[in-house]
């Protein structure tokens, strides 16, 4: 603690306090997830970098930890009325943390936002905007006359009553109302009347209506009556006349047409049932095909079941306002030319631009005014731009970002925010970042801090790790090996800690270059994939070739183009010509013979809930279960497979349904979750518990990890080759029973992978998207590991990546840029890694060769 005397002047009377300012936070014996009861001190006021191997208890730590405790202990001061209303977090599993400020975190996953949700209403910039077309625009009178801007009409907005912001024409004298800023917001007043500010119309596609025509009524031809309620809809039209034992491409026209277009109209029916009984129905409503969707979506708030409608919509560009969600009249005020709808389509970079010198084009005595709203704007923008997302524009949908977008979004609405005295918890706001924005990255973390703030950032990066005041490391290993405090200090001090595993990627001793790439003359020999995009966003007569066979690197700055050429061309023009339709509108050719199969490896959680787990994920479980269905014990008790499935009323304990864990409600207070207290944890009755298998239960067995397993299960091919082939890829210390909605996304994206190894890959391309995310540079050792094997089967790997590591590792490198946005969308280079590192025109090839000259 640091010791100082404060003097506080009341009046005529002046004390003074000795004062204890805490100058750390004091966790002690924690034991969230795998940590060991830990006892640790967090500098405050300082930038710490927390890192470790993935599963190491990196994310314990520091979210369920510090922010778990920090956010839980600052809504403790609401009132109970505002906490039974806010989703809380549950107490953490530690003894005691001290001097902890109220915490805040920004998520590794941002929620995605809602349709409505644009870059300007999410970072806010939008308002600003708004108030500058309102205050500092020309606007134009009811009669056609354009107004220039005059300090006036700012006057005017000032005053109160009827008369706000009503002016006169100086040409025609008609008197009418500027608009105000909240009039020009499209979710509210300012909204299309079309759309409703959504910048898109729906309308119901007939050709999804119909799901099959060869298919007759009664055997389910019409798509939208097998919506919840409908599924009786042909026995209704069959009193109508229709014939519902034909295929629906033999109906006469008529016929189609009461199918289509019938009347919402009451009948009496008959429903026979499979075991022959008849049901009667004497007001059974007609809904045609259209009304069936029409009527669903009126009558649902369920959102399972609106997202399921989406597939018989089109959605179209509205015809109104051409997508700008704005009404029309208001594209009618122009800011130095431009209307709201323009400066909302520019890239955040041409914005700062537009803003710089619109000054200069108002009248001298609005300068002033302009300029504070404008400095208002400039201030937003900054760390927008260092963060590299200068290709951005307030008018792109939320909902398209990337996470790595919405994350740097939601740091930068943070800084603007100018908050003191709060722990920010940052999980890896390195990602979907390129290595030229990591300075910028590095700047604003250590502007909250001058801003009187803590920050614990969980990151991989060794750019980032090596800029922090101090680092703490978690490990040695992941899972049960982990959860250790294995060094910790300045970075100075861990780049001499010989226990720590981040200090040889720091002090680049640990060279990028770990797998052994093709020679450049041979990386076409097992063929190639082509294709040619005319025009997809920042894409425009792109022609690109990937070698088979090899480990293929798509790079480039956010916004580059990387996500349009992979996700949006190369794998729907495959998938569209495996099933023999036209290809992307977007893609006039595409060269490829060999591929068949495209697997997508993302890193999300696999499983929905605590009941899917790792032996369950992998397979293995059905096998173990038959194992102890064939012992003697299970025979003489007429236990099936079945029975040792935790998910079976039979075998599960009574208590926690099989779950292992109970929560409870306390009203105002979080839930809290707690071990069974039944069956402690383990799932099954005891009944189920006592048959034995080589000396160990089946709960026994879930309580092992991979490792561990091995040697039980040795004499059991099928199951000890799937083991034997996860504790080679590193997953070797999870634990059989572990819920797979709790492993990290390195661990998620191991366990995927492990399910497609082991056999032929020829004819199969594998595409990852950013697979080094949450992963240690160890851990994406590991991962290459991984990538050499599918290889070494035949596969083809494309890989959409910022990691130097990996793109060190490449066989062949397209590198897109050399920016984001309209700075984007060309390819700088196809070649090998040392043609990317020699390119003078490519940003990634400048840092990928200062990497090279460290080593």
């Amino acid at each position: 603690m640091v010791m100082l005397k404060v003097f506080v002047n009341w009046g005529d009377h002046v004390r003074s306090y000795e004062n204890s300012i805490p100058m750390k936070i004091e966790v002690r014996d924690a034991y969230v997830h795998n940590l060991k009861h830990i006892d640790i001190d967090i500098p405050l006021h300082q930038v710490v970098a927390v890192s470790g191997l993935s599963g190491s208890g990196k994310s314990s730590l520091a979210l369920g930890v510090l922010y778990s405790e920090g956010s839980r202990r600052y809504l403790s001061a609401l009132s109970t009325y505002t906490r039974r209303r806010v989703t809380q977090a549950s107490p953490a599993q530690v003894s005691a943390v001290r001097y902890l400020p109220a915490a805040i975190a920004l998520r590794q996953r941002p929620s995605v936002p809602g349709s409505r949700s644009t870059v300007g209403t999410m970072t806010e910039t939008l308002n600003v905007v708004r108030l500058m077309f309102s205050r500092l625009a020309s606007h134009r009178c009811p009669n056609g006359h354009q107004i220039s801007p005059t300090i006036e009409i700012a006057r005017k907005m000032a005053v109160s009553g009827d008369e706000m912001g009503k002016i006169s024409c100086p040409v025609c004298g008609v008197k009418f109302a500027v608009p105000s800023a909240e009039d020009f917001a499209f979710n509210s007043g300012g909204a299309c009347p079309t759309c409703g500010g959504s910048g898109q119309i729906r309308q119901i596609d007939p050709q999804t209506l119909i799901e099959d025509p060869s298919k007759s009524l009664e055997d389910g031809a019409v798509a939208s009556w097998h919506l919840p309620g409908r599924n009786f809809m042909p026995y209704v039209i069959e009193q109508m006349g229709v014939r519902i034992n034909v295929p629906y491409q033999d109906l006469t026209a008529h016929e189609k047409d009461l199918v289509l277009h019938g009347e919402k109209k009451q009948y009496k029916i008959s429903i026979p049932s499979s075991t022959g009984r008849v049901f009667n129905m004497d007001h059974a409503l007609y809904e045609n095909a259209y009304q069936a969707v029409e009527d669903t979506a009126k009558n649902s708030t369920n959102e399972r079941t609106l997202a399921r409608l989406n597939r018989f919509y089109n959605f179209a560009e509205c015809p109104t306002c051409q997508g700008t969600r704005v009404a029309p009249h208001l594209l009618t005020s122009l800011l130095d030319g431009k209307n709201i709808a323009e400066v909302s389509a520019m890239t955040l970079e041409d914005l700062a631009q537009f803003v710089n010198e619109l000054v200069g084009h108002l009248p001298e005595n609005m300068q002033k005014m302009a300029q504070q709203i404008t400095k208002e704007l400039t201030q937003s923008l900054t760390p927008l731009l260092e963060l590299g997302l200068n290709y951005l524009s307030l008018d792109r949908p939320s909902a398209s970002l990337s996470t790595g977008e919405l994350q740097r979004i939601q740091l930068v609405k943070t800084l603007h925010s100018q908050t003191t005295g709060v722990l920010y918890v940052l999980d890896e706001p390195s990602i979907g970042l390129h290595p030229a924005n990591v300075t910028g990255l590095i700047d604003i973390i250590h502007r909250l801090v001058k801003m009187g703030n803590s920050v614990v950032v969980v990151e991989h990066d060794p750019t980032i790790i090596a800029a922090s005041d101090y680092i703490i490391e978690t490990g040695p290993g992941a899972g049960k090996v982990g959860g250790h405090i294995i060094a910790q200090g300045t970075p100075a001090k861990i780049k001499k800690n010989r226990n720590s595993l981040i200090a040889p990627y720091l002090t680049h001793t640990k060279k990028l270059s770990q797998r052994q790439v093709s020679a450049k003359k041979h990386i076409f020999d097992q063929g190639r994939i082509g294709l040619h995009v005319t025009d997809k966003f920042n894409l425009h007569d792109v022609t690109a070739d990937f070698p088979l066979q090899r480990l293929s690197v798509v790079s480039g700055f956010s916004g580059a183009g990387k996500t349009s050429l992979i996700l949006d061309s190369l794998i729907p023009a495959i998938k569209a010509q495996q099933k023999g339709n036209p290809l992307p509108t977007h893609v006039d050719r595409l060269d490829n013979e060999q591929i068949k199969t495209v697997k997508m490896i993302d890193s999300t959680p696999v499983g929905k809930n605590v009941r899917s787990t790792v032996a369950t994920y992998s397979g293995v479980f059905d096998y173990i279960r038959s194992l102890f269905a064939a012992t003697s014990a299970a025979k003489k008790k007429k236990f099936t497979a079945s029975r040792f499935s935790y998910n079976v009323k039979a075998g599960a304990c009574p208590t926690c349904k099989g779950t292992g864990v109970i929560n409870l409600d306390i009203q105002y207070l979080p839930d809290m979750e707690e071990t069974c207290p039944t069956c402690g944890g383990l799932r099954y009755n005891e009944d189920t518990q006592q048959v034995k298998w080589n000396g160990y239960s089946i709960a026994d067995i879930l309580n092992l990890s991979i490792a561990e397993a091995l040697s039980v299960f040795e004499n059991q091919p099928i199951i000890y080759q799937t083991l034997k082939l996860l504790n080679e890829i590193g997953l070797g210390y999870l634990v059989l029973g572990e819920g797979t909605p709790a492993l990290s996304g390195g661990e998620a994206q191991r366990l995927k992978l492990a399910a497609q190894m082991g056999h032929e890959q020829k004819g199969t391309l594998f595409v990852f998207d950013e697979p080094t995310v949450g992963l240690h540079p160890k851990d994406v050792e590991v991962l290459l590991d991984v990538f050499e094997r599918l290889l070494s089967q035949g596969a083809t790997i494309i890989v959409i990546e910022h990691n130097l590591q990996m793109i060190a590792n490449a066989d062949y490198c397209l590198d897109l840029g050399p920016k984001g946005g309209q700075q984007g969308g060309q390819i700088l280079v196809a070649g090998t890694i040392q043609q990317l590192s020699n390119n003078a025109s490519s940003f990634t090839g400048k840092y990928l060769q200062a990497e090279f000259m460290t080593e």
